[in-house]
C-alpha cells in the first residue's frame, strides 16, 4: 500500500471507511474536511490525521493543508477525492447558488485537490482516485447538479490519466451505487415518510431492481478503492469501475418482464 494517503471528504461515509482500511494497512493517512466534529471523530476511531479545510479552496491547499502534510510526511503517494454531495433538484428548480454549490462540492473540490497535489504525485509516481457515482453514468430523478458534476468528474479523471500518465501518475474513478452512508440515509427520508418505511425497508425498496438486491457498506466500497490505489492495480489507469451491485447492468425497459 501507499505510504502517504490524503483523503478529501474523509470525515464520513466512503472517505472515512477508506481511512480506516488504509491506516490498518500501515499507511499514514490525512483526512481533509470542513466539519471538525466528524473529522475528529473519524481520526480518533481510525488513527488518521485530521486536517480542517475546504478541498475546493486553492488558498486552503496552499496556506494550510499542504504545509501541514509536508510538516508531518514526505511526498503524497495517493490522493482519494471523496468530498461531494449537493446538487439535488430538477434543472428548472435549481437556482444559480445551488448550481454553484454542486459544482464546488463535487467537481471543484476534486480539481483543486488534484492541482495542488500533482507535483507530489509526479515525484512519487503516485495515483489519484475519484469517488464518482453511478450518477456519473446515468441520471437519477431531480438531481441535475449532482448528475452533471458527477459526469464531469469522469472527464477530469480521464484528462489527468492522459496528461500525467507519461510521468507515472495513475488516475481512476469508482462509481458506487447505493451505499449506506449518512448522505444516503438522508436521501431515504422522503421515501420513508411517504411510504411509512423504516430505513432498512427504504434501502430494500430502492434496491429491489438491483441484481444483488442490497446497498453496499462503506467498507465494501473502501476495499475496491484500496485495490485501485494499490500496486496490484499498477497497470490500471483511466478506468471507471462500477461498484453498484449490478445496477448498471440492468436493461431498464425489460423490468416489466421481471417475475
Amino acid at each position: 500500500m501507499s505510504k502517504v494517503v490524503v483523503i478529501t471528504g474523509g470525515g464520513t461515509g466512503i472517505g472515512a471507511a477508506c481511512a480506516q482500511l488504509m491506516v490498518a494497512n500501515g499507511s499514514k493517512v490525512f483526512i481533509v474536511g470542513r466539519r471538525a466534529e466528524p473529522l475528529n471523530a473519524t481520526a480518533r476511531e481510525t488513527g488518521a490525521i485530521p486536517l480542517i479545510g475546504n478541498a475546493a479552496s486553492d488558498a486552503d491547499w496552499r496556506e494550510r493543508l499542504l504545509p501541514a502534510i509536508r510538516q508531518r510526511a514526505g511526498d503524497i503517494d495517493t490522493l482519494i477525492c471523496s468530498a461531494g454531495g449537493m446538487g439535488f433538484g430538477a434543472a428548472g428548480e435549481t437556482d444559480h447558488s445551488a448550481w454553484q454549490a454542486a459544482i464546488d462540492s463535487n467537481l471543484t473540490s476534486a480539481f483543486a485537490s488534484v492541482r495542488a497535489v500533482l507535483p507530489q504525485l509526479v515525484a512519487s509516481r503516485g495515483s489519484v482516485l475519484f469517488v464518482a457515482s453511478i450518477a456519473s453514468l446515468a441520471a437519477g430523478p431531480e438531481a441535475c447538479g449532482y448528475v452533471t458534476t458527477k459526469h464531469a468528474l469522469l472527464g477530469l479523471m480521464r484528462s489527468v490519466a492522459r496528461d500525467y500518465g507519461p510521468q507515472g501518475v495513475r488516475a481512476n474513478a469508482i462509481c458506487p451505487g447505493w451505499v449506506t452512508t449518512p448522505m444516503a440515509d438522508e436521501e431515504m427520508q422522503p421515501l420513508m415518510q411517504a411510504q411509512n418505511l423504516s430505513l432498512d425497508e427504504a434501502y430494500r425498496l430502492v434496491c429491489r431492481d438491483v441484481p444483488l438486491r442490497r446497498p453496499a457498506s462503506p467498507l465494501e466500497i473502501a476495499r475496491v478503492c484500496q485495490f485501485l490505489c494499490s500496486a496490484q492495480a499498477s497497470i490500471v489507469s483511466g478506468a471507471v469501475l462500477t461498484a453498484d451491485g449490478g445496477a448498471s447492468a440492468v436493461d431498464v425497459p425489460t423490468l416489466a418482464f421481471s417475475l
